[in-house]
């Protein structure tokens, strides 16, 4: 049951019993979840993507025609001008690429001084009219963030489609020659690795370590950090694991590897998501579940400041089980 205004949500009827995981906070007297200060604005530009890989939890792909609108973004523009603590501005999709008023955005964001985080999947660069985004990204100093969930071919493939894994290193390639991942560079490009199935992340970095040396070796490719992304057991991969008759296993593993380090520094803590439509969720995974934030659906159009929402408890769920699990999981990374 929820309580002191929290909201959580259980498991799916039919499925393994799993712990509520605000009683498991409660039992480790790690309280509730509570937000601090937006510092990172993470803004979903929409669910159209070129790519429509078996992992992703938003379920984007090729035919999702959801798309943020200008009018969204001039109104989340008018909030920022009332708030103070925001500093960084986390852009992802689907590709967000992919939405008309992408390039118009990043561009207003960086006049403001903030920094622009932008979840890249490398392959959209070689869609249709994308061709001198590299430069784009150069041009205005975005930090990247760029999906190779790993540095062999079958395993990008199986997980993310045919042909993507070469079409990703051809786009690190270009990346790199114009400075991106380059030691003293100052453009900033990670790339992010999640595991194929239903198992934990690695260690960070020990991966990271055997990322550089193999892409370096083979590739002669460079960047800047590796993050480690646990697969949240929600949309997509779900529908992966149950067609696997792997979902309550791998839920258990979630809840037996909970870590109280890594559900000190959850992401939630000092974030907001907006998705396409201009709602608030606490993260980008309540956000495709649909939970919505304490106090109501509330959306851009009902708060002035991102400040405001500084305080609030944090609406939690079985799914918030792969943030905590072992080392920690965020669109950062590891945690602990």
């Amino acid at each position: 049951m929820a309580v002191s205004g929290e909201i959580s949500i259980e498991a799916a009827a039919g499925e393994g019993v799993v712990p509520d995981f605000a009683a498991t906070l409660r039992a480790r007297s790690l309280g509730r979840l509570q937000r601090r200060q937006v510092v990172t604005l993470q803004i979903n530009l929409g669910k159209l993507c070129n790519q429509a890989c078996l992992h992703c939890h938003v379920e984007a792909g090729p035919r999702r025609t959801e798309r943020i609108e200008r009018a969204t973004l001039e109104r989340i523009e008018a909030v920022l001008d009332r708030s103070q603590g925001v500093e960084v501005v986390d852009l992802t999709g689907g590709a967000p690429e992919l939405n008309d008023n992408f390039r118009w955005w990043v561009a207003r964001l960086r006049q403001r001084g903030l920094r622009v985080m932008v979840r890249c999947n490398l392959t959209v660069i070689f869609v249709d009219g994308q061709h001198d985004l590299p430069h784009f990204y150069r041009d205005q100093a975005v930090e990247l963030v760029c999906s190779l969930p790993c540095y062999t071919a079958d395993n990008v493939d199986r997980q993310r489609g045919s042909g993507v894994f070469d079409q990703s290193i051809e786009a690190l390639r270009r990346l790199n020659r114009i400075g991106f991942g380059v030691p003293g560079s100052g453009l900033r490009l990670d790339l992010v690795y999640n595991p194929l199935g239903a198992s934990l992340p690695p260690a960070q970095a020990e991966l990271e370590e055997r990322y550089r040396v193999e892409l370096r070796q083979l590739f002669g490719i460079e960047f800047s950090r590796l993050l480690t992304i646990t697969n949240m057991p929600i949309k997509r991969f779900a529908q992966q694991l149950r067609r696997e008759a792997a979902h309550d296993d791998y839920m258990q593993l979630l809840v037996d590897s909970f870590n109280p380090a890594a559900a000190g520094a959850v992401m939630c803590r000092d974030m907001i998501s907006v998705s396409w439509d201009g709602q608030l969720y606490d993260c980008d995974f309540n956000q495709m579940l649909e939970l919505p934030v304490v106090g109501g659906r509330r959306t851009i159009w009902t708060i002035e400041s991102f400040d405001e929402l500084g305080g609030d408890a944090i609406a939690t769920g079985s799914h918030c089980y792969g943030c905590t699990a072992g080392a920690g999981s965020s669109c950062g990374g590891e945690l602990a």
